[in-house]
């Protein structure tokens, strides 16, 4: 190496002020490096992986999104039989799912600093391997040491923070235009088909056993050869591949730096309250619909009164099976209006989810008020609604991938994550018990009065479903320009070298 390329690298980097609102007052983040810079991070990120391998990536990552999502709604789908075992009251078992969820969104921040920074690959697979001992783990626990199956619900979050965080960033360093699309909503079906499959699973092997614990143990049993895949199937692709063919021009910056941007970013902030909103929902009815609509049977005279466990798993099955169903046709659905509205609609995609949050919410709240009269017409509302609030899933995902640069998605997903849960459903299946009991209070706990504290409290959602297709209202005056900032920045410009006819796509 001669002295002046010697001088060169070593010389403080350039740096050029930006901000995401297009306004170049404060700093942004350095983005522009030296020719030898860019060469030598270049031939150090030379590992781009074939289209072949990227496509079984990301099977690999939509199988461990599956697991992931099995785990987090089994306890959801056996809630009746755990609460006998236990012994415990309708707020104690929101509980369960509160901890678990605290513990995922505290650390979704560590693993998004990590995730920007380090081998994203090793960190999924140490945090994959910490669910897999928790999980197993908590499925001996004896009726005396209840505590002991929070403390462990609380741990299983270990590895889903990790996995969570950094596997829709790879993802979008490994496609990018229609191809990403398409494939992180391929990503996300697998959240409802994984919910689904959560209550039904679960139920079925509770009711064959007649122990609810083995339904914990099939989750870590087939966590170990996605593990397996995990590590010898899945690359760590260069950040921002997708977008420059691997040719690196963003510098990593300080994490207070990339906590401004993302504060600064008006379409992340509007669009992670509204997905706060969406998960205060979804949080609160995957919870408690089966236990809902098991004792909404019970006062219409379909089904006795469980006395002691396994208890009907009915409605774990119904309400799995819709889950599925509903999620793949929802995910599909708002795929295709974005992908035809996309060219013609630069905000498109806020705007579908502010109709999805806006036209469920409705349908929520009719099936709640149907509940006592219809099962059938309560389920066909449930429907309607899951299928309006499944528009989004894959959407929320893509537009956090467009207007944020590749350096930060990590940081910008843990932030949607801590912020989604700790306002939304870590509380939310907590909240909703902690209401159903008060009410216990007001008159003789009949079987009557158990299904209308419950009804009453979980009237709740609707109302905050509302709120969120407020906040992606809100998310769609901003969405074009920070989306056009996000672009140049890759490129390694600054937004105010964009042509003055761009359209964002």
């Amino acid at each position: 190496m001669d002295e002046e390329t010697h001088q060169s690298l070593f010389q403080p980097k350039e740096k050029i002020n930006l901000r995401p609102s297009m306004n170049a007052n404060q700093r942004y983040g350095s983005i522009d490096e030296p020719e030898e810079i860019q060469t030598l991070i270049t031939n150090t990120n030379s590992d781009i992986p074939s289209p072949r391998r990227a496509y079984i990536a990301v099977a690999v990552l939509c199988y461990l999104n599956m697991l992931n999502y099995m785990d987090r709604y089994t306890i959801a789908g056996v809630l009746p039989s755990l609460q006998k075992y236990f012994g415990i009251r309708d707020s104690t078992s929101g509980l369960l799912q509160t901890v678990f969820i605290c513990s995922f969104m505290l650390l979704a921040p560590v693993f998004g600093y990590l995730g920007d920074r380090y081998n994203r690959k090793l960190i999924m697979v140490g945090g994959m391997v910490a669910w897999i001992i928790t999980t197993l783990g908590s499925s001996f626990i004896t009726a005396e040491y209840f505590w002991v199956l929070v403390l462990m619900r609380a741990l299983v979050g270990t590895g889903e923070a990790s996995y969570c965080t950094i596997a829709p960033t790879i993802i979008g360093d490994l496609f990018t235009g229609s191809k990403r699309t398409l494939v992180i909503s391929f990503f996300y079906i697998f959240i409802p088909v994984g919910s689904g499959l959560g209550y039904i699973l679960g139920a079925t092997i509770a009711t064959a056993t007649g122990d609810w614990r083995w339904a914990l143990r099939l989750n870590p049993i087939l966590g170990i050869p996605g593990v397996i895949l995990l590590l010898f199937l899945t690359p760590n692709p260069p950040r921002g591949a997708a977008e420059t063919n691997g040719e690196a021009c963003i510098e990593h910056t300080s994490y207070l730096e990339d906590v401004k941007y993302l504060f600064r970013n008006r379409s992340f902030v509007w669009s992670t309250l509204g997905v706060t909103a969406m998960a205060f929902v979804t949080g609160a009815l995957a919870f408690w619909t089966p236990t809902f609509m098991s004792r909404a049977r019970v006062i219409q005279g379909i089904t006795p009164a469980c006395t002691k466990e396994p208890c009907d798993p009915l409605d774990s099955f119904v309400f799995g099976g819709i889950t599925v169903v509903t999620g793949i046709v929802g995910v599909f659905i708002g795929s295709l209006i974005s992908k035809n509205l996309k060219d013609k609609l630069p905000n498109a995609d806020p705007l579908i989810c502010a109709v999805g949050m806006l036209s469920s919410s409705p349908c929520f709240f009719i099936a709640m008020v149907l509940a006592s009269i219809s099962i059938p017409a309560t389920y066909t509302f449930i429907c309607i609604g899951e299928i309006l609030l499944s528009l989004n899933w894959a959407i929320i995902a893509d537009i956090l991938l467009y207007v944020v640069i590749p350096t930060r998605r990590s940081t910008a997903e843990a932030l949607q994550i801590l912020t989604c849960h700790l306002l939304g459903d870590a509380g939310s299946p907590y909240l909703i018990g902690i209401i159903s009991d008060a009410l216990s209070k007001l008159k003789t706990d009949s079987h009557d009065w158990k299904f209308r504290r419950l009804e009453y409290s979980v009237m709740l959602c609707p109302f905050i479903g509302v709120l969120g297709g407020l906040f992606f209202l809100q998310t769609s005056l901003y969405i074009k320009a920070d989306r056009t900032a996000a672009e140049m920045l890759t490129k390694g410009r600054t937004p105010d070298q964009a042509e003055p006819d761009t359209e964002s796509a």
